[in-house]
């Protein structure tokens, strides 16, 4: 049996194990949860943060609270004591919680805007309505009344996500109060006599670095959703018609040498609740102008640069989508799939008049929900329209045209079953559609998740199977996972294995940077979850990995190392890492398939601190340096990000990075059947500034702005070409216009932006940018150098306006 059929076997034989004993674990934890009725009521609270409501004084109170950190498990202070109350109507569920403090008015409010959460205390509302021990929806309150709230998977918080619901604070000499409205039309649940949801609260007091939860949690076990309480007694509510609409418009002008060129756009985004459990959301004619800059640097090595998400339809209510790490979004409106060969085949005979950089999405739309048995439901669906390059023949005039990009469809489906002991199993399937002779692709995967009883043991894996459809036929890849943790005690370990095919390939609509390897990974960690000492928590790991490709079967590397954290009972962390590795083949570096240049052993390790973030002066820094052993190659890197609140409403961050590394053996170019590789210094320096004024919680103007350098410089006469053994023997390359391996960047952008949330849902934004960039191959060119020579270009100006209002059908209806 090859080797592929035996790890196809071997992951399905994990799947079958795992169905067979899922369905009847249940944790040991179950037995910590607590419980809270909540009360029907006639008519709504008013929601202004003051509890002298009659409809209060009758409903019972949640109290009790343990504390999480840095004491896990001990009592509630007397003096700081903290207390709840939930009511509920035909149309909202209501929160009254009391945060007794003795700094009463004294209490320090930091404002910030929707889903940035403060220093500062805060109080923390977990809802779960499907009671999986995954899936929960978080809604935060500030002593400022600002809001946050996000999607949570296990640990992880996305607040990108957003719903409708209303929240108000007040402060008197006792304490501070929250009272929050969440309307049933922003959650999703069953429909049942009655619900029962698990539930959490939270405080965080920032003055005694002190986080307490209603529900008691042992950090040591487990995974702090699976100790939610549980909320009964909500009955006969019936899952409301959820439909809203979100129209736009939005415009505005550039300008760019010396011509100015107008814009404008109109379009709408829909929610409609299909179900109870399931609702789509629609994007018609998207806008994504005001959309932040990305990070560009410039990129010398062998794989693309990947950028984080900012479009809101992508980043929200994702989280089904993003199983298995398939779905990269921002392949969806990338730069079309030949625009290069575009550039590249333009002849002495005309010129390249038009050639769009990015593609244009046409309309997009997902489905996504869990029904009452825990299953998952998620489908994805995307157009972009056709691009086109351009060209103008010089002596006929005559234009031509050339397709860089056909209509294009993206899709994801996905099944994920959620069980009681908070495992699951999943399903997923992406695929892309091009019209035309361009390729298709499509990736399917299955994977599990499975905590043991008593949540001992963290076992998962994953089964992922790419097959792109070419004019030259099918291309078949293979890949798999399987990790085994513990994840109950102090001391934890694990082990994991990564496997993957020569054809596996999965960057038509996800990203995967390597394939044909082999590897083998371990760790083993001891942490606290007590204070001892004058440190409040601390973890020391110890990791190592051995890699191989698969086929031919050959050694890569094996590396180890050890990684420390720590923190102190002021809130001072600091930490550090250090690695070894064994000599490397890097089979990327030479961008030629199967052939590779052999590194050095080197070690590689940093150091870092971060201070007290409820102070008005906040410092992060970090230094990492990494040495090749017995050779000339060098490393170094430096960043610093301090950041200063001037006042509740002003604060100031400022983040410096300087990079330098010398002599390393790197590609240079293909000459002649040869790969030659060349001796490199690079220097790079990142500058950003961001500034922002709260007028209030809805109303902020803001100021941004990046500029990255960088030089990256060959030394001359230190070429050589690489053999099929891996090193290298000189060569003798010339430099020249045609043939220069030399690099030079810099790139400036800014954003000034006012943002107003007038309604909910519902904002108007106003900003003005400015950028420009150079790219060359200008040798010894200083920062000062560059920068001046930067700023003697064009910049490209913009000023837009985006207004978007939050429109409810049922509101609608009444009127």
């Amino acid at each position: 049996m090859s080797k592929r059929k035996i790890s196809i076997v071997y992951w399905y034989f994990w799947t079958f194990l795992i169905t067979l004993t899922v369905r009847g674990q249940i944790p040991q934890i179950d037995s910590l949860k607590k419980s809270y009725n909540a009360t029907k009521i006639e008519r709504e609270p008013e929601i202004d943060g003051v509890l002298n409501d009659s409809i209060w004084k009758k409903i019972p109170v949640g109290e009790n609270f343990a504390m999480l950190a840095p004491r896990n498990g001990d009592s509630e202070r007397d003096t700081h004591s903290t207390k709840f109350k939930i009511a509920y109507t035909d149309e909202a569920i209501y929160m009254a919680a009391y945060m007794y403090d003795p700094l009463g008015n004294s209490i320090r409010k930091e404002y910030t805007q929707r889903d940035n959460v403060p220093q500062t205390d805060y109080i923390v509302l977990d809802i779960n309505t499907y009671n999986d021990g995954e899936n929960q929806t978080r809604f935060v309150v500030t002593t400022a009344g600002g809001m946050a709230d996000a999607r949570m998977k296990a640990n992880n918080q996305d607040y990108e996500y957003n719903v409708i619901w209303d929240a108000a604070v007040s402060i008197d000499n006792q304490g501070w109060y929250a009272e929050i409205k969440i309307p049933f039309a922003s959650l999703r649940f069953p429909k049942a006599n009655e619900q029962i949801w698990s539930i959490q609260l939270g405080r965080v007091i920032s003055s005694l670095n002190e986080t307490y939860m209603w529900s008691p949690v042992d950090k040591s076990v487990g995974i702090i959703p699976h100790y939610n309480g549980l909320l009964r007694n909500i009955r006969n509510i019936n899952p409301p018609f959820r439909l809203g609409f979100y129209p736009f418009i939005s415009g505005g002008t550039d300008y760019y040498k010396n011509t100015f060129n107008g814009f404008f756009n109109a379009g709408m985004d829909i929610k409609y609740g299909i179900t109870d459990a399931f609702t789509l959301d629609l994007t018609l004619i998207p806008d994504f102008g005001q959309t932040a800059y990305d990070n560009i640097e410039l990129n010398l090595g062998p794989f693309e640069q990947t950028f984080g998400e900012k479009r809101a339809f992508f980043t929200e209510g994702t989280e089904l989508f993003n199983k298995g790490n398939l779905f990269y979004s921002r392949r969806i409106g990338a730069a079309p799939l030949e625009f290069n060969t575009a550039i590249e085949e333009t002849d002495r005979s005309e010129k390249l008049l038009e050639n769009p950089e990015e593609t244009t999405l046409l309309n997009a739309f997902k489905i996504s929900g869990r029904s009452s048995s825990g299953l998952g439901l998620g489908f994805f669906n995307a157009i972009t329209a056709v691009a086109k390059a351009r060209y103008q023949n010089f002596e006929t005039g005559q234009i031509r045209e050339r397709i860089t990009s056909p209509l294009t469809n993206y899709n994801i489906l996905v099944l994920d079953q959620q069980f009681k002991n908070k495992s699951s199993i999943s399903l997923i399937n992406t695929n892309v559609l091009r019209d035309g002779y361009f390729k298709d692709a499509n990736v399917s995967a299955g994977l599990f998740d499975l905590y043991t009883k008593g949540s001992a043991f963290n076992i998962a894996g994953e089964a992922k199977f790419s097959n792109l459809h070419t004019t030259s036929g099918n291309q078949l890849g293979f890949a798999s996972q399987l990790s085994i943790q513990r994840s109950k005690g102090k001391f934890r370990y694990g082990l994991a294995h990564e496997f993957a095919d020569r054809k596996f390939d999965i960057n038509d609509l996800g990203v995967n940077f390597t394939n044909n390897y082999n590897n083998f990974f371990w760790n083993t960690s001891y942490q606290i979850f007590e204070p001892q000492g004058r440190l409040n928590q601390y973890k020391i790991e110890f990791y190592g990995n051995h890699q191989r490709r698969y086929r031919p079967s050959s050694f890569v590397r094996t590396g180890f190392g050890t990684k420390f954290s720590a923190v102190t009972t002021q809130r001072f962390s600091f930490g550090g890492f250090l690695d070894f590795n064994t000599k490397y083949r890097d089979f990327f570096e030479a961008r030629t398939i199967d052939r590779f240049v052999q590194y050095n052993e080197n070690f590689i390790g940093d150091v870092w601190i971060s201070t007290d973030n409820r102070k008005r002066f906040v410092l992060d820094s970090r230094f990492l340096i990494s040495q090749f052993i017995n050779s000339d190659f060098k490393k170094f890197t430096f960043t610093t990000n301090p950041t200063f609140r001037f006042t509740d409403q002003i604060s100031v961050q400022y983040a410096f990075k300087f990079e330098k590394e010398m002599n390393r053996k790197t590609y240079a170019a293909h000459f002649n059947e040869h790969i030659i590789f060349g001796n490199r210094d690079r220097i790079s320096l990142e500058n950003s500034f961001q500034a922002i004024y709260n007028f209030s919680i809805a109303q902020a103007v803001s100021l941004s702005f990046r500029n990255f350098w960088t030089v990256a410089q060959f030394a001359e006469n230190q070429f050589s070409s690489l053999k099929m053994n891996g090193s290298l023997t000189p060569y003798d390359y010339k430099v020249n216009e045609e043939n220069n391996p030399n690099a030079r960047f810099n790139i400036w952008n800014l954003d000034l932006h006012y943002n107003w949330r007038f309604a909910p849902a519902s904002e108007l934004s106003i900003l003005y940018r400015n950028a420009v960039s150079i790219l060359d191959t200008q040798k010894d060119s200083s920062f000062l150098n560059s920068t001046e020579y930067l700023f003697n270009q064009a910049f490209k100006h913009t000023v837009s306006v985006r207004l978007v209002y939050f429109l409810d059908y049922n509101k609608l209806k009444s009127i």
